[in-house]
C-alpha cells in the first residue's frame, strides 16, 4: 500500500496554540498509511516583539505552496491589540480564497450540553460561514479621531459570486448530511445586502429539490439553536452572523475546546487551513491544562480535505472513545493536562 505523504504548514500562535497544535501533530504521526512533512512557522506575539510585525511580509509566498495550514490559536491583547494579530489570518482567508468556514457543533456521547433536556440526537449540525467578504473585509475609516465629531466608518460588501457560491457549497453539504440547509438573513432591516442574499437563495434553491431549505433572521436563529438545535442540520451565514453562531453551537456541543473549524477552498486552487474555533486563551498559557480536542477534530477536518477519510474517521473514533471514558481536561470536568489527554487520544487510535 502506498503511503501519501502531505506538506503541512504550522501555524501555532499564541497562548495555547502551540500546546494543543503540538497534541494534533502527535496524533498525526500516529496514523498508519500517511505521512506528513511538518514546518512550523514561529509567527505572533513573540515575532512582533522582534520585529514589529506578527509575520514576515513575505508570509503568503511560504505558505503556498503546502497542501494545508494547521493553525492554533493568536492573540494576546493585554500586551498586541486582537485587529492587530487577527489581521494576518483574515488576509490569509482572502488571499486564499478560502471562502467557506466550516464548524460541526455536535455534542459527543458521554458529554452534557449546557442545554440540560439536549442530547447527543439533539444537537449535530454545521454552520458555514462566508469567510471572504460581508463585515469583514477592511473597508472603512475613522474620522476626526478623538474628537467629539469623530465618525467611524465600517462598510460591509456582499457580491452575487460570494453569495451564491456559499449557498451551492452549503445546499451540496446538505446532501451529504440529513438533507436540510437553513440560510441566516436579517432582510427585514438591512434591505439591501441582505435582501440580495434572500434573492439569490430564492433564485438558485429550485436546483436543489432534494434539499429542504429555509431561512430564518439572525435573532431568530440564536433563539432556535437553544430552544430547537435539532431543527438545524446545514446552516449558511455571512462572516459576521456565521461568527456569532458558531461560538453558540460550540458552547451547545460541549464547550470551545471541543471546537474544530476550517477555512476552506473548495476548488484547491490555495491551502486550506484548519483551526479549532477557541482563541488563544491567554489565563491559562504556559499551564498545560488546556484541551486539545478542538485541535485535533480539526486536523480531522484536514484529513477530510486531504482525501483521507479512512484516517479522519481514526481520528474522530478515538476523540469519541476518549470522551466516553469520562476522563478530560479541567474544561470537561478532569484533571488531565494537555499532554495526558494527547496520550489518552493517541492510545485510542485503531
Amino acid at each position: 500500500m502506498t503511503e501519501n505523504t502531505y506538506r503541512i504548514a504550522l501555524y501555532p500562535g499564541d497562548g495555547i496554540g502551540p500546546d494543543v497544535t503540538r497534541e494534533a501533530v502527535r496524533l498525526l504521526k500516529e496514523l498508519p498509511g500517511v505521512s506528513f512533512h511538518f514546518e512550523e512557522f514561529p509567527w505572533g506575539l513573540e515575532y512582533w516583539k522582534q520585529h514589529s510585525q506578527v509575520v514576515p511580509d513575505d508570509y503568503l509566498d511560504l505558505l503556498a505552496d503546502f497542501d494545508a495550514i494547521l493553525l492554533g490559536a493568536v492573540g494576546w491583547p493585554l500586551e498586541l491589540p486582537d485587529h492587530v494579530t487577527l489581521a494576518p489570518l483574515v488576509r490569509i482567508r482572502q488571499a486564499f480564497d478560502q471562502y467557506a468556514c466550516v464548524r460541526p457543533a455536535r455534542l459527543y456521547p458521554g458529554l452534557k450540553s449546557v442545554l440540560a433536556e439536549k442530547g447527543t440526537d439533539e444537537i449535530d449540525l454545521v454552520v458555514i460561514r462566508e469567510n471572504s467578504e460581508g463585515e469583514y473585509i477592511d473597508n472603512g475609516g475613522r474620522f476626526k479621531q478623538g474628537e467629539m465629531e469623530e465618525v467611524a466608518v465600517q462598510t460591509a460588501l456582499h457580491t452575487r459570486k460570494g453569495v451564491e457560491r456559499i449557498l451551492r457549497f452549503s445546499f451540496e453539504m446538505a446532501r451529504t448530511r440529513r438533507g436540510k440547509m437553513t440560510m441566516i438573513t436579517k432582510s427585514n432591516a438591512q434591505r439591501y445586502s441582505y435582501v440580495m442574499w434572500d434573492d439569490i437563495w430564492e433564485e438558485i434553491r429550485g436546483e436543489y429539490q432534494d434539499v429542504e431549505s429555509s431561512k430564518q433572521h439572525c435573532d431568530a436563529a440564536v433563539m432556535n439553536f437553544v430552544r430547537q438545535p435539532e431543527s438545524f442540520d446545514v446552516v449558511v451565514a455571512s462572516n459576521l452572523f456565521g461568527d456569532l453562531l458558531t461560538d453558540l453551537g460550540g458552547i451547545l456541543s460541549g464547550g470551545l475546546g471541543l471546537a474544530p473549524s476550517c477555512n476552506i477552498n473548495p476548488e484547491r486552487e490555495f491551502p486550506s487551513m484548519f483551526e479549532p474555533v477557541h482563541g488563544s486563551a491567554p489565563d491559562i498559557a504556559g499551564q498545560g491544562i488546556a484541551n486539545p480536542v478542538a485541535a485535533v477534530l480539526s486536523a480531522a477536518m484536514m484529513l477530510d480535505h486531504l482525501d483521507e477519510p479512512e484516517s479522519a474517521g481514526r481520528v474522530r473514533q478515538a476523540v469519541e472513545k476518549t470522551l466516553l471514558g469520562g476522563q478530560g481536561t479541567p474544561d470537561l470536568g478532569g484533571d488531565l493536562s494537555t499532554s495526558q489527554m494527547g496520550d489518552l487520544l493517541i492510545s485510542h487510535l485503531e
